[in-house]
């Protein structure tokens, strides 16, 4: 019971991670990544699409975004949907291609991606934290309807503390090469 208990906190403190890995993807860097382009949805027919269904999005050079739109039709709600979207990118179209130019990233605008990045971080700790709580208060309900004893849920606890710091750990380590990578020019 307490292993099973102990599994399903390492997979929900797993899974926290990479919802963190996810969020900070977003945030954008210097270089081009087609997954800075996933959060974007295109109006397709009265509904909200998202662009990767909808175009082939690949980084044509370090500072150059290209999609490529498998409907021709779309090329106008595609570029519309990239220059609403809060990124504060400007594309522009050259046929059937979409040619997103990212603009370089000032110090001021470092600063401020670095304290986005931190606050994710904050979130990712405190979602980690919660699991822990979660696992705690499964193990004192078995305590308190004698399935195990006081040393198991002891020894128990102190499993769960050790796997909570070794993915606080691994969230520090996720936050340090996101700010790493903000930072080189």
């Amino acid at each position: 019971m307490i292993n099973e208990i102990k599994k399903e906190t390492q997979d929900r403190m797993e899974k926290s991670l990479e919802a963190l890995r996810g969020h900070i993807s977003k945030i954008r860097t210097g270089r081009a990544q087609p997954s800075l382009l996933d959060a974007i949805q295109v109006d397709y027919y009265g509904a909200a699409t998202p662009l990767r269904q909808l175009a082939n999005v690949v980084a044509e050079d370090a500072r150059t975004l290209a999609v490529t739109v498998f409907d021709r039709s779309l090329i106008q709600a595609v570029e519309k949907a990239i220059l609403t979207s809060d990124l504060g990118l400007n594309p522009s179209s050259a046929g059937t291609t979409i040619r997103v130019p990212l603009p370089p990233l000032t110090e001021e605008r470092r600063r401020d991606l670095i304290k986005l990045v931190k606050a994710e971080g904050e979130q990712g700790k405190v979602a980690v934290r919660n699991v822990r709580r979660d696992a705690n208060d499964k193990i004192k309900a078995l305590l308190k309807d004698k399935e195990i004893s006081e040393n198991d849920q002891r020894k128990a606890e102190d499993d769960i503390q050790k796997i909570t710091d070794s993915y606080i750990k691994k969230v520090d380590e996720v936050l340090a090469d996101k700010e790493k990578e903000l930072m080189d020019f």
